[in-house]
This record gives C-alpha cells, structure tokens and sequence, in this order.
C-alpha cells in the first residue's frame, strides 16, 4: 500500500507536499490542499470493482507504409513521423534522435483531434507567458529556442464506464448563543452517507512515461467531439509519440480520476452543515471501454542554468502551461530596493513626528 508521501493528488495527478504553513498536504500544480486523514483514507479506500474491455483496434495492412519511428538514445522515446516529416531531436528530452525503422506493431489510434493552432499560434503563446512573468532572466530571454517547438500527437487511453460510489463524510454542524453571563457554542458532530450512480465518458489519460501526467492534465481540457477517425493523414508534418504505458497500466490512474470524481459529486450533496471532510469512497466500475486516442500538443524542451524546462500548449484550445526560471540576483535585488524604499518612508515618518 502507497504512503501519502507517495500519493498523487487526486485532482490533478502531481505529487503532494506537506505545507508547513497551512499544516496540511498541497499540491504544487493545482495547489488543492488536503487534510492528512484525508487522503490517507483515500490511500486506503481502494475497496472497487472494475470490469474493462477494449476496442482493440489493429493496424490494417499497408496502412503503416511511409510512417517511421526515431528513437531517442536519452529517454528511450519512440516517436512516429510520416516520411516527409524528419526528427532530429527529441520532443520530450531535446537529445539528439536516430532513425530506428519502418514503424509496426503495437495498436492503431481510434480517434484523433487534430491540431487547430499551428506553429506561429504555439510560438506567439510561449512569448505571451514568458512576458506575464516577472524576474524571468534576461539570458533566458535571449537564448530561448524558440524556433523548436514541436507539434506532437501525445498517446491518450479514454475510459468510458458506469460507476456505483458510495462514500462517508465526518460533518460538523455548529449553535452559538449568548446570555447575561456567557458565549456558548455547541458543536454537533455526525457520521454522513451518501451512495448513486454515474456514468463517464472518455475519461482521459495519458499514455507516454516521457510525458508528465501533472503537465499533460494541465493542459486539459480537450473538446472530444471534434475528433475524428484516425487517419495517418493527420500526421503529415508532426511527429506522434508511440504509447509506452499499455491500458492496463493506466487503469489505476483512470480509476483514480473516476473516484475523485464520483466523491466530488457525493459531497456536493451534503448540505446544511458548517463543515464536511473526511470523505472515504468506495466505488465499483461495470460496462467499462476503453479507446486509444492522440491528443494535440505542442511541446518546447529548453534548457537554462543547467536546469531543464518544459512548455507545452493545448494544440486545439492554446491553454499554456510551463514552469519559468527565476533570476535570484534581481529577486535579492529588488527586495534590497523594496527593504530601501520602507526605510526611506519609516525614517520620514520619525522626522516629521519629532517636529509635531
């Protein structure tokens, strides 16, 4: 059984931290907080039932003919390009790639968003929120390698199911008063049940270990209806990353994104109280099918101060997510200007009082 301190947040896949501040676990991404006992109930509450089949879609034959992979010596990456579309680099680690083969094997996509916003889009998008950051370093600026951001279809298992959840919140209810002597306060404590039924569709997750899953599920979400069938026609001038975690393998994920999802709506049942939390959920999945599907994002590897960052853009939306380098000289500098400029007002202050 995982620890919390392994534990992913249930909201959004990142992995949390204890906030001393707060005294309770944070996710650094989507910063949500959680009480201990919380997600330690979360951690034990694995009691499901799961019941998955899949379309097994298989690649027709010819249909791969003039498709490629490169493979890249650094992270082990297999990425799929058409024959006109070379790859010299890889997406994900920026390491040089080589050209492994003729692409076969594994399953064929059944669906597709393709790209709405090309390059220029991604391109203006990264400029865009690099400028609404402060402290950025000037240097990063200058030597940003802009010009490689690389359009790539991102390997997706949708879950389609219904789900039968049951869960147990502690809530509190709270009566205040007063009389000619005293403040009271009563609080009342209770065990609460709540169980139903929900069905979801095309629950997402992502199929590629070089991918992070916080970064991936951050630049949700993707409009499913604008898919189509796949077709390696979509492919023409972007590269595709070759899944590497099968279904099976991300069926835990899927469940805990379904779980997180069926208590969010149990407890957004239980009203009347001052406080709920605590919630324990059990849930049991039937009808359960699974889809393999590309997703549209591009992504831009840039490196700086020896550190590496990633940038990535909903193909189709432009959500932008990425974490920015921070010059530490110019933070000091300017809290020494900021600490100056107090000084400077409190030392104005004591001569004006020592005249009044």
């Amino acid at each position: 059984m995982p620890t919390i301190s392994e534990q992913k947040c249930p909201c959004c896949g990142g992995g949390v931290q204890f906030d001393s501040g707060a005294q309770k676990l944070k996710c650094p991404y989507c910063e949500t907080e959680f009480e201990i006992n919380e997600l330690q109930q979360n951690v034990e509450s694995v009691g499901e039932s799961v019941d998955w089949s899949s379309s097994d879609n298989r690649w027709s034959s010819g249909e791969t003919d003039g498709m490629n992979v490169y493979s890249c010596q650094s992270c082990g990456g297999e990425i799929i390009a058409d024959s006109t579309t070379g790859a010299s680099k890889c997406p994900y680690c920026d390491n040089p790639v080589v050209m492994k083969g003729q692409f076969s094997g594994a399953l064929r996509p059944d669906l597709v968003i393709p790209f709405k916003l090309d390059k220029k889009a991604a391109k203006e998008a990264l400029k865009k929120h690099i400028s609404t950051k402060k402290f950025v370093p000037k240097a990063f600026l200058d030597n940003n390698r802009i010009e490689e951001i690389k359009g790539v279809y991102v390997p997706h298992w949708l879950f389609t199911c219904d789900a039968v959840g049951e869960a147990t919140f502690k809530a509190t209810k709270v009566r205040t008063w007063s009389d000619n002597n005293f403040n009271y306060r009563e609080t009342s404590y209770y065990d609460v049940y709540r169980s139903g039924n929900i069905s979801f569709d095309n629950v997402p997750v992502d199929g590629s270990t070089k991918m992070p899953d916080d970064l991936m599920e951050s630049v949700e979400p993707f409009d499913l209806s604008q898919s189509v069938d796949f077709n390696t026609a979509y492919l023409a001038g972007y590269l595709a990353d070759k899944y590497d975690v099968t279904a099976e393998e991300s069926m835990n994920r899927a469940n805990e994104r379904i779980r997180a999802s069926v208590g969010d709506a149990l407890e957004s049942t239980v009203k009347g109280y001052n406080s709920v939390d605590s919630r324990n959920v059990n849930l049991n999945i039937a009808n359960g099918l699974y889809k393999y599907a590309l997703y549209p994002v591009w992504i831009l590897n840039t490196s700086w101060d020896g550190n590496k960052y990633t940038f990535a853009m909903n193909g189709q939306t432009g959500k932008f997510v990425g974490n920015i380098p921070t010059d530490k000289k110019a933070v000091v500098k300017a809290s020494l200007l900021l600490g100056a400029g107090i000084s400077a007002v409190l030392c104005g202050l004591s001569f004006l009082l020592g005249w009044i």
